[in-house]
């Protein structure tokens, strides 16, 4: 599902490497076999970002993914915030990433999203569709909050839904996140780094972001799946809010 990588790099930080790239990523949505609204939505959405000028694409991109937890870019904010469990759901699936061939840099959170996406590019139409299922509720959750705020993002969570077949009311998501308070004001901000940061392989991970540096190789076996740790988020039927590349 080659077209998860297009969305792995619309979900990453712009950089002008993106926008150079628009024609071939408009070319691998084309041939994708999404449907053909999805189609539609992706195209949208790079034509309306491609169009931006790039400082302003990167301030958007930093005030919706980078301050407070609601948008938070990594998985396992949503389903073990900053208990213990969480370090070893991020252990658990770095050896899936390590039994597929892929070796993270030091500075590389696994559960990083679009990190995720990559990975699951590689792995075969069903098994990607499968990973993809694992964290419908997490994508449901993301495209109500992205709506919610007004943002064409919400466009690619939901696109992302979609594919993994998973049906789930967005009405029914909407309607639990509409008396949500805002995480990303001052106040909240100021609360928040008040707070222990959490690690999880003993160095400073907010010095920079985290990108797919080491990539699977051609290869690396397609048939490994194992499934994340949301059975929590799965149960409850909703998450609450926690916080937090080219072709």
């Amino acid at each position: 599902m080659q077209v998860l990588q297009v969305i792995s790099l619309l979900l990453d930080y712009p950089k002008p490497e993106l926008i150079e790239a628009r024609a071939e990523l408009e070319g691998l949505i084309e041939q994708s076999t999404l449907a053909a609204n999805d189609k539609a939505a992706l195209l949208e959405f790079l034509h309306s970002r491609c169009e931006m000028r790039l400082m302003d694409w990167q301030s958007e991109y930093d005030s919706l993914f980078e301050r407070g937890r609601a948008l938070s870019l990594l998985l396992f904010e949503h389903v073990h915030g900053e208990s213990r469990d969480r370090g070893q759901a991020m252990v658990d699936l770095n050896n899936q990433y390590k039994q597929a061939g892929l070796e993270l840099g030091v500075k590389e959170l696994p559960d990083y999203i679009p990190l995720y996406l990559e990975f699951l590019s590689t792995q075969g139409d069903d098994n990607a569709r499968l990973g993809l299922e694992e964290v419908a509720h997490i994508l449901a959750l993301l495209t109500a909050r992205l709506e919610q705020r007004g943002s064409n993002y919400s466009l690619l969570f939901e696109v992302l839904l979609h594919a993994s077949g998973i049906d789930i009311d967005l009405d029914d998501v909407r309607r639990q996140i509409a008396d949500e308070k805002r995480d990303d004001t001052a106040k909240a901000l100021d609360k928040v780094w008040e707070e222990e940061a959490v690690t999880f392989t003993g160095t400073d991970q907010t010095q920079g972001c985290p990108t797919a540096q080491h990539r699977p190789s051609e290869s690396q076996r397609r048939d490994q799946f194992v499934p994340l740790n949301t059975d929590e988020l799965l149960q409850s039927g909703n998450a609450q809010p926690r916080k937090v590349s080219g072709i």
